[in-house]
């Protein structure tokens, strides 16, 4: 490793946020609703979530920042409404490179599999406004160690 490597890597290393939201979907092509807690199992995802599954995009996040960009849009928008399973604070989640792992409160650890995503036909956003933030900003991570995470929990980048 290069010492210019080892100083990204540290500093990726510090990268601390927030879980502000939780939500879940039983089936597919529909918002997510807000819960109060949820189990992340291992290579599997969110318990009872519509895309759980033994793939690579078995959990997203979105950032609150990019929630915030299509709400001065004049959106009314809630956590969920972007089909994401954890809203972040704090963190710039699109500019995570592919492999970095994430900590989750006291247990969880997630992998970076997939930057963005090919926004679906029936796009409720996009249909109302014309954009859909979560193909651009938004990530998605598979479970390398499950547990329960919650609204408050910390995250932050264990390694990039």
């Amino acid at each position: 490793m290069q010492i210019n490597d080892k100083k990204k890597e540290d500093k990726m290393d510090k990268i601390k946020g927030k879980i502000l939201a939780v939500c879940r979907s039983e089936k597919k092509g529909t918002v997510k609703k807000e819960i109060a807690e949820g189990l992340l199992i291992e290579d599997f995802g969110l318990e009872k979530d519509a895309h759980s599954g033994k793939w690579h995009r078995q959990i997203s996040l979105l950032g609150v920042e990019s929630i915030n960009k299509m709400k001065e849009k004049g959106v009314k928008i809630k956590h969920g409404d972007f089909a994401e399973n954890l809203t972040v604070e704090g963190i710039v989640l699109y500019l995570l490179p592919l492999g970095t792992k994430l900590k989750v409160g006291e247990n969880v650890l997630l992998e970076v599999t997939q930057i963005g995503k090919e926004c679906h036909q029936g796009c409720e956003i996009r249909k109302k406004i014309g954009d859909c933030v979560m193909p651009r900003e938004g990530i998605f991570t598979r479970v390398l160690e499950g547990g329960k995470v919650k609204a408050g929990d910390g995250i932050e980048v264990v390694s990039g």
